[in-house]
């Protein structure tokens, strides 16, 4: 009974090792690899476009408000401890345009909550159809 029952138990063993290999397609493992590049450089330029704020800790140092004069120059209101300062800021170069004897009062932003904002959205959304 154990001769019989070997080989079979072999011939079973060994049927996945026999199957043929899955076909590798190199062109969609190229294209697939390719979007994902793609997909990291498009995320970095939008990061780097939208200048998110960095994460804010107990620093003396903020900035108050930005104008954007140019594709890349801005003016901006720091504050720095107890002092503002009004910079120039250009691709190569920051300059201090003057220092405010009176410090200009800090906005208010206050940002409405996620389900205000999308029930406004779905109102203008029905209005529209």
């Amino acid at each position: 009974m154990m001769k019989k029952l070997l080989p079979l138990l072999l011939t079973g063993l060994s049927l996945p090792a026999m199957a043929a290999p899955p076909e590798v397609n190199v062109s969609t493992t190229l294209a697939s690899l390719l979007l994902v590049i793609m997909l990291i450089l498009v995320l970095a330029w939008l990061l780097k476009r939208l200048r998110l704020p960095a994460i804010q800790g107990d620093s003396n140092m903020k900035i108050i408000k930005q104008l954007t004069v140019g594709q890349k120059e801005r003016i901006l209101l720091v504050q720095v401890g107890e002092e503002q300062l009004l910079l120039g800021v250009t691709q190569h170069n920051i300059s201090l345009l003057n220092k405010l004897d009176q410090p200009l009062p800090e906005p208010v932003v206050t940002r409405p909550e996620f389900a205000t904002q999308l029930g406004k959205i779905l109102k203008h959304d029905a209005k529209t159809k």
